[in-house]
Parts: structure tokens; sequence; C-alpha cells
């Protein structure tokens, strides 16, 4: 079992292996989007309609989102920052489910953080060139070096540990509330369930539901943002 408010240790493989409530949870959110895409991109037709005119919609957001903050010529992003976008918010929404959100782990930030950051910098050297890339690392002036190069290592902790203290933070203030609630309602001899599920539904509204599709959104857009600056 994990401690405090740490991911618990769900089972263990062979090996000496750890697979925690994290991993299990992101497998949950990786097998149903993919059952979803596999079902929602069946007998698909020419003359949208129902389930396919929703699903083009969609689509059609996310290309005009990706447009709107990178530009015309970077819509080829979409694929990507659409996928990113849809895990981290079912990710972050699973908590109303009674899951610990995946990005309440600083593992997966910093893994979505550090995917974004490798991004940059590729992209940015393929479209600048190697060189005239290396070469605005010394721009305004030489001197300026590691400073720049400080900035740069700092993309990847600023975007993990962004998401991670929202959510992360809102999962410690539900824990502490549910049991504030249980202990309060023992004392005086308050066992009505409503005590321990009404109360907490305006905190879950904000902590759970506009905190997590708000962090979604600003991961993705800073991954925009950085990667459409890199290369131009």
């Amino acid at each position: 079992m994990g401690d405090g408010f740490g991911a618990r240790i769900i089972f263990e493989l062979p090996g000496g292996i750890q697979i925690t409530e994290t991993v299990t949870t992101t497998w949950i959110i990786m097998i149903v989007l993919i059952v979803f895409s596999i079902i929602a991109t069946r007998n698909l037709e020419r003359i949208p309609k129902g389930r396919q005119n929703f699903l083009e919609m969609l689509v059609e957001v996310l290309y005009k989102f990706t447009e709107q903050t990178m530009g015309k010529n970077k819509v080829g992003f979409t694929p990507y920052m659409g996928t990113i976008l849809i895990y981290i918010l079912i990710a972050n929404l699973s908590g109303l489910l009674g899951f610990r959100p995946p990005t309440a782990d600083v593992n997966t930030t910093i893994g979505l953080a550090l995917i974004s950051f490798f991004m940059i910098h590729f992209f940015g050297m393929k479209s600048k060139g190697v060189g005239t890339y290396l070469k605005g690392f010394l721009d305004p002036i030489p001197f300026l070096l590691p400073l720049n190069v400080i900035g740069e290592l700092a993309t990847p902790i600023s975007l993990s540990f962004r998401l991670f203290g929202n959510i992360v933070g809102g999962v410690i203030i539900m824990s502490l509330l549910y049991g504030g609630l249980t202990a309060l309602g023992a004392k005086l001899g308050i066992y009505i369930p409503i005590f321990t599920t009404a109360i907490p539904v305006p905190f879950h509204f904000y902590f759970d539901l506009f905190s997590g599709v708000l962090q979604s959104f600003i991961f993705t857009m800073l991954t925009m943002v950085f990667v459409s600056s890199a290369m131009d």
C-alpha cells in the first residue's frame, strides 16, 4: 500500500515490479479510448448523421483549436494535441468515478511534460536547422547561454508540476474533507449518508470538474505554444 496521499500499490509482478493504481487507471482509460475509437469509426458514411455528426464536429473543433493556437501551417499537430487533450481531460475527471486521477501522480505528469519537451526541440531543430536553432541559445548575447539553457530545462518542470500540483491538491483536499465529515458525523452521532455525499458535491464540481477541464486545456495549449514558438 502507498503511504499518505501517494498512489496505492494494487499488485506486484514477478521480479518485484509494483503496479500502482496510477498504472491500472491509465490502463482503464486507454482501453476505454481504444474501444471507443474502434466503435466510433465503424460504418462511417459519406453523408454523416447521428453519431458521426458529433464525431466530425469534435474533430473539426480540435483542428480549429490547433490552427488558432499554432497557425494554419501546423494543423498536422492536431492528432497528437487532440489525443493528449482528451487523455488528460479523462484522467483529470476520473476522480468523479472514484478513481485516483493518474495526473495526481508526478510520474505521469513528468512523462507527459518530457514528451512535450522533446517535441519542442525536435521540431524546432527540424524547422530551423540544428545549427540555427542552437545559435538561438546565444541570443541576445552569448553571455546569457546558461540562463537560456536553464530556462528551457525549466519548461518540463513547469508543465509537469503545474498539472500535478493542481490535481493532487484537489485529491488531498477532498480526502481531508471526507475524513473530516466522517469524523464529525461520528462525533455528532449523525450517520445519514447524505451528510458525507451531498456536502462534498460543490467541492467536486470545482476540484474535479472545473479544475480538471481547465488544467487539461492549459497543458495542451502551453505545449502548442512552446512547439510553435520553437518552430517560428
